[in-house]
């Protein structure tokens, strides 16, 4: 495909017919040739041209034509670069097995977008890939012979989305825009099979046969709450079926940016100040220092984040960092660091003394730690590209505190991140797993006699929480679980196990994570 046909039309042109503009349509249109015989033909006096003739007796009034006005088209909201932007991040995410997040900041950077264009590509990249099994199975019961072609499906499920989610969308609005989308990716030959699957979707919406949950839970949870098989055996088996339906029926009804202050230039109070001088909205969170914040969008552009007053972090994210309690003078390591948010939260607990270790695999997302580091000043923030699997033997038994937030299969943050769900697949579990088990014996030798060891993930899978947990307990004996710290609310350290804490949103109303805070024996 061409650079060209990849611009696609500007959507404002004349439709085009067999390949030629079509004439723009008047009031009226002239007849063609001459007058027929014994057609009378009346015409302007010669020597008069120009003129028009006088009212009344013995001229000819010129007949008053009003142009035909159009109603106008019905639309989604949506500008087609930002359909463009749209599509082009679900494509990256299915084709190129790209992070929906990271794809959509690259492409929404890329495009210049109006603040509105950019929120509603927003909502629809992420929407139509939370409800995508649900739209799949919609649109496949439309089509005698499914498409597989990845651009097609990918046009067609973002229109779906708006047709069967968003009520303030017309559904005339969503075909024209998928049609006219499809167009612009020069594949006219599909717009007429994408017109008509649209159109029989718009028709027959509501008479779709959707699975009922007492026609069984399983297909029920598949469909309705659109997550994969796999996923839906494995919360079914480790917390039963009603916990399970609670899990994967959960929505967020909106997205608050979690917001905490720098520890080291405000506290909690000044930083409520501050937030009632902007025009968000917001409330207290759950965890330590947590704000809840609504309306606030391009945030990286505000003046205080720049000049380092605040940071974004999910609650659970800062509630992992508070599990360790670092103290001023301590010597720390976070043992897989980026993107930095748990790092800087140890950094300023620390009042900027010790040093905080930040070890990342991967350099291109070191650069992401630096860039923290810098914004917020964190001069006790040592940046080091390492694998953490590999063993120190120099750093054994000599630091206060390790943090491991662990590699894992991300399931608990499927309601902020839904392509999650549709990347991680059932064999990865086990490698995931090993990976886990080789870090936590590893990074343990570095906890000093009477210091403290913190696993954490971003899943709610038995298999990488409390059961890794367990296990590695019972190969280091020298470790015990310790209960969270008393600044946990009280709630949640009621939810505490013997292996740890694990978190769920639909219970909580923060992202799925698991904690187990652990003390090395003196």
């Amino acid at each position: 495909m061409t650079d060209d046909q990849r611009r696609g039309a500007s959507g404002n042109r004349p439709e085009k017919k067999n390949g030629a503009k079509q004439p723009a349509r008047t009031g009226y249109a002239r007849p063609a040739g001459g007058a027929k015989p014994g057609e009378k033909r009346y015409g302007r006096p010669s020597g008069t041209a120009g003129m028009r003739p006088a009212q009344g007796k013995g001229g000819f009034a010129r007949p008053v034509v009003k142009a035909v006005q159009r109603e106008p088209e019905e639309s989604t909201g949506l500008s087609m670069n930002a359909r463009r932007v749209a599509l082009d991040v679900l494509c990256d995410v299915h084709q190129k097995g790209a992070f929906a997040g990271l794809s959509l900041d690259e492409h929404l950077r890329a495009a210049r977008l109006s603040p509105e264009d950019r929120r509603l590509v927003t909502s629809i990249v992420y929407g139509t890939l939370e409800n995508e099994i649900r739209i799949d199975f919609a649109l496949d019961r439309l089509m005698d012979h499914p498409t597989h072609e990845p651009v097609q499906r990918d046009i067609l499920r973002m229109s779906a989305y708006q047709i069967l989610f968003l009520d303030r969308v017309p559904d005339s609005a969503a075909v024209n825009e998928g049609v006219k989308l499809v167009k612009a990716m020069g594949m006219e030959a599909a717009s007429g099979f994408i017109n008509a699957v649209l159109r029989n979707l718009t028709r027959g919406k509501a008479e779709m046969e959707w699975p009922q949950r007492e026609d069984g839970l399983r297909e029920y949870l598949n469909v309705m709450g659109s997550m994969p098989l796999w996923i839906v055996d494995r919360l079914t088996e480790a917390y039963g079926g009603e916990e399970a339906e609670r899990v994967v029926m959960y929505r967020e009804n909106e997205h608050p940016v979690v917001m905490r202050p720098n520890l080291t230039r405000l506290d909690d109070a000044a930083f409520e100040a501050m937030l009632q001088k902007k025009e968000w909205r917001f409330e207290r969170g759950l965890a330590p220092h947590s704000f809840l914040v609504y309306g606030a969008s391009e945030i990286t552009f505000d003046k205080d984040y720049q000049s380092g007053l605040f940071s974004i972090q999910g609650q659970s994210s800062m509630l992992a960092a508070e599990a360790v309690q670092a103290k001023p003078g301590m010597k720390v390591l976070d043992a897989c660091a980026a993107p930095g948010g748990k790092s800087a939260y140890l950094c300023e607990s620390m009042q900027m003394t010790g040093r905080v270790f930040a070890w990342e695999l991967h350099e291109k997302r070191a650069l992401l730690l630096e860039g923290v580091k810098r914004r917020l000043r964190l001069e006790n923030l040592r940046i080091s590209v390492r694998d953490a699997s590999e063993h120190r033997p120099d750093m054994d038994g000599t630091l206060d505190a390790v943090l491991l937030d662990a590699p894992c299969s991300g399931l608990g943050v499927m309601v902020q991140k839904p392509d999650v769900k549709l990347r991680v697949k059932e064999e990865d579990v086990q490698a995931i797993v090993q990976a886990q088990k080789k870090l936590l014996s590893v990074l343990c030798r570095y906890v000093k006699p009477g210091g403290t060891l913190v696993y954490s993930t971003c899943s709610i899978l038995p298999e990488e929480n409390a059961e890794q947990v367990e296990a590695f307990l019972e190969g280091h004996p020298e470790f015990s679980v310790e209960p969270l710290p008393l600044s946990f609310p009280e709630a949640l350290r009621r939810e505490q196990s013997s292996f740890g804490l694990q978190l769920l949103g639909c219970r909580d109303g923060v992202e799925g994570f698991f904690i187990a805070r652990m003390r090395r024996k003196r």
